[in-house]
C-alpha cells in the first residue's frame, strides 16, 4: 500500500480525482496550485459535520455546551493534534517552511474541504469523523468544554481580577493568508504569554491557554 493510499484509509476516504488530496497537501510556499482555497472550503464543511455529529451523539446536550464542545473540537490545537495523528505532516509537500501547527491544521481544512469536492457532504461528514475519532470519542458533555478565552476570563473573575488584554503583535503574510501574534496580559498577576496563529481569534486562544497553564492553583 502507497503512503497516500495509507492515508486514504485514515481519512475514510478514497479519493476519486486524486489530485485533490494533492493539492490539499500542498502549501502555498511549494507553489501556486496550493490547499488554501480548500482550506476555506474545509473550514465551512468541517464545522457543519462537527455541529452535525454533535447534535446526533448528544441529544439531550443544550445548545450552549454543543457549541462549546464543536469549539474544543475545531480550534486549531485539536486539529493539529489530529495531523500529527494521522501522519499527515510526513505528506505535505512545502517550501522553505516548517510543519508547524497552525500549518497542520489548515492541512486538515484543506483535506476535508477536498473531500467534499470529491465525494459531496456525507463523505466528508465521514471523513471528520475518522480524523477527529479519538477527540469525539473523548467529549464528556458533562464536563467544561469551555474554549481557552472563556475559561480565563471565569478564572479571572472567581479570583476577583480584571479581565485580561489582548493586543496584536504581529501580523505578516498577504491579506488572504495572514499569520497572527497576539500578546495576553493579566495586568494584575504581571502574567503575559503570546499566541501566533492563522486567524486573530486562533492566536487569542493559544495565549489564553498558556496564561491559564500559568495562573496560580
Amino acid at each position: 500500500m502507497s503512503r497516500r493510499a495509507a492515508l486514504e484509509k485514515r481519512i475514510a476516504h478514497r479519493f476519486t480525482a486524486p489530485r485533490l488530496l494533492e493539492q490539499a497537501l500542498t502549501h502555498r510556499s511549494y507553489g501556486a496550485d496550493n490547499n488554501e482555497r480548500l482550506e476555506f472550503l474545509g473550514d465551512g464543511v468541517l464545522g457543519c459535520a462537527v455541529a452535525d455529529e454533535l447534535y446526533a451523539r448528544f441529544p439531550q446536550v443544550p445548545e450552549g455546551k454543543l457549541t462549546r464542545l464543536r469549539a474544543s473540537l475545531v480550534r486549531e490545537e485539536a486539529l493539529s493534534e489530529a495531523a500529527a495523528r494521522l501522519g499527515i505532516a510526513a505528506e505535505l509537500r512545502l517550501g522553505k517552511v516548517e510543519a508547524q501547527p497552525s500549518l497542520l491544521a489548515d492541512a486538515v481544512e484543506a483535506i476535508v474541504g477536498a473531500v467534499f469536492l470529491d465525494g459531496g457532504y456525507e463523505a466528508a461528514r465521514k471523513s471528520v469523523v475518522a480524523i477527529l475519532g479519538p477527540q469525539l470519542d473523548a467529549l464528556d458533555p458533562q464536563q467544561s468544554a469551555k474554549d481557552a478565552k472563556t475559561e480565563l476570563q471565569e478564572r479571572l473573575q472567581a479570583m476577583r481580577l480584571r479581565l485580561p488584554e489582548y493586543r496584536v503583535v504581529s501580523v505578516q503574510g498577504e491579506a488572504h493568508k495572514q499569520s497572527f501574534q497576539v500578546e495576553c496580559r493579566v495586568a494584575e498577576l504581571d502574567l503575559a504569554a503570546t499566541g501566533s496563529g492563522s486567524s486573530r481569534q486562533r492566536a487569542e486562544q493559544q495565549a489564553a491557554r498558556r496564561v491559564l497553564e500559568r495562573l496560580p492553583a
